[in-house]
């Protein structure tokens, strides 16, 4: 027997309608350059992405479309989210830090039929015009008289334009929920990238597990300011769920830097932020180098590499900012683990906290996670086995678009790539990425513990930790170390700060002192450049 419950579609849609309903003067703001913010409403934002819409289907795009952006974090580019998602058309946002020949490659595989741009964007455009013959408009993120001019797209349009010849006069659609709502590919070191295709139910479902307090913990009293790129997995979701409870929502634009992040965070006194380790590096490093505090700051929500536990408790010691690490994946919406401590925790005293803090978290409802060794057999949650990490859930890639098959195993857990432990309390740690897990002599040895140790030390800026080959262990570790300040640290006094803090077969055979360290599109490092640039080195012994 069927329970008596009203049957309605979990869209993309109701998100954005619910917030111009019940906090439709909810502030909304954009920062479009260093100097110039732009102030609006929910309310505003829901009637300006009906007008785009309707000025969607105008051009001909229908459901299923696939409807690009290379755009920043700012209004605009939450409008495209709603309007393209809402009007059942698939709202494919793509990375523009990747390189043009995967850009291009994406725009194809998609057969992306329109495409809007941030004039950022300009000469990627140029280029890709004549590449990319399935995008039939070209869409400027500007007024028409903005447009920029000698570039080589026919029939280049105005956004703002395109909005004020509509007159708002549209019904979101009530399409099947599990239809394709989003598309974002993923940004891997290797191969080409893969396009991870989500549905309504799916974001929905993510949004809603992504607010609860042992999450992100959002609500509408928070200023909440993504840092995440809305380009990337859909800014974490954060969008979406700044939406849902009606919170302020601050766009921040391209400039990523610690004084701009800063004053932004001050100015619109920003409680809640998300983003990669690199983003608050720079900030903590502006913060260190003025003497400033941070007077509204609650809390940032880490993900997309692992967070050094020195940044955790500079924050927290600072600023009396909360750090929470989070773990996903673009395949995984990306939520999949957040670290939160229980309430036993409580009572610990900070140092063993942090121990539990320096985990990627706990698995949150709507995934399941175990680890599993090498002949498919689980492996125990006792903290000290670490196996290949896989996941399952509402929100989890099944397959990737276009590519023929699932991505699953046989019993429906995706591969996450990543080695990992689970410990009896549920918290699970990555040890590595199943690529760079550095294999000597017969051993596993986490490059990830050891970059978390190096930048422990007062004088890292960063770290990275490579295997590189060796005649007798096969490998050895390698230490790339960036130096807050150059000539400061020295090979001896870095090895002295390691020697008690790891096993002693860990310790890196050499450490070397580089300006800068190569990252990926999303900010991770690029260890595939490292080992091909690092490939010969001559291992040095201590011993």
């Amino acid at each position: 027997m069927k329970g008596l419950m009203q049957d309605r579609p979990l869209l993309v849609s109701t998100l954005i309608a619910h917030a111009a309903r019940n906090h439709g003067d909810a502030e909304i703001v954009s920062r479009l350059g260093v100097d110039i913010l732009f102030r609006y409403s929910y309310a505003a934002c829901e009637a300006r992405a009906k007008k785009l819409a309707r000025a969607l289907a105008r051009l001909g795009v229908s459901r299923g479309d696939r409807v690009a952006t290379l755009a920043w974090n700012t209004h605009r580019h939450l409008e495209i989210y709603y309007a393209v998602s809402g009007s059942g058309a698939i709202c494919h946002t793509i990375n523009p830090r990747l390189f043009f020949e995967q850009i291009q490659f994406i725009c194809n595989h998609a057969q992306d039929a329109v495409m809007l741009f941030d004039l950022t964007f300009v000469d990627q455009v140029s280029r890709l015009a004549s590449q990319t013959p399935s995008i039939k408009h070209w869409i400027a993120l500007c007024e028409r008289s903005a447009l920029p001019r000698g570039i080589a797209v026919a029939g280049l349009l105005s956004y703002e334009e395109l909005i004020e010849q509509e007159d708002g006069d549209y019904e979101w659609p009530q399409v099947d929920e599990y239809s394709a709502a989003s598309l974002c590919y993923t940004s891997g070191t290797t191969g080409d990238p893969k396009g991870v295709l989500y549905t309504h139910r799916s974001a929905v479902l993510h949004t809603y597990a992504a607010a609860t307090p042992d999450c992100f913990g959002l609500s509408s009293g928070d200023v909440i300011m993504p840092a995440s790129s809305m380009y990337h997995a859909n800014a974490w979701g954060v969008p979406y769920v700044a939406t849902m409870v009606g919170a302020k929502l601050v766009l921040c634009g391209q400039h990523l830097d610690g004084p701009n992040l800063y004053h932004l965070i001050e100015g619109e006194q920003v409680t809640q932020s998300m983003g990669v380790p690199t983003v608050w590096l720079g900030l903590m490093q502006y913060l260190e180098g003025t003497d400033r505090s941070l007077s509204s700051l609650k809390q940032i929500v880490i993900g997309g590499a692992a967070c050094p536990l020195t940044l955790i408790e500079q924050f927290r010691n600072r600023f009396a900012v909360d750090v929470v690490q989070l773990w996903g994946m673009t395949e995984t919406s990306p939520l999949g683990t957040v670290n939160r401590l229980k309430r036993k925790h409580a009572k610990w005293p900070v140092d063993r906290q942090d121990q539990v803090r320096a985990n990627q978290g706990r698995v949150v409802y709507g995934c399941d996670l175990e680890i599993f060794d090498a002949r498919g057999i689980p492996l125990p949650h006792d903290g000290k086995a670490f196996g290949s990490l896989m996941i399952r859930g509402w929100w989890v890639a099944s397959g990737y678009y276009r590519v023929e098959g699932d991505a699953l195993t046989q019993d429906g857990w995706f591969p996450t790539g990543d080695i990992a432990t689970v410990d009896p309390d549920g918290y699970m740690r990555i040890t590595d990425r199943s690529k760079d897990v550095i294999k000597s002599g017969g051993e596993w040895i986490s490059s990830v513990d050891l970059e978390n140790e190096a930048v422990r030390h007062p004088e890292v800026a960063e770290a990275a930790v490579i295997g590189v080959p060796h005649p007798k262990w096969d490998e050895r570790p390698l230490l790339l170390i960036v130096p807050k300040r150059p000539g400061e640290l020295t090979k001896v006094m870095m090895r002295e700060f390691l020697v008690d803090k790891v096993a002693r077969w860990w310790l890196p055979d050499d450490i070397v002192f580089v300006s800068e360290l190569p990252h990926t599109a999303t900010g991770k490092i690029l260890k595939t450049a490292l080992r091909e640039q690092y490939a010969e080195h001559m291992l040095k012994s201590y011993e």
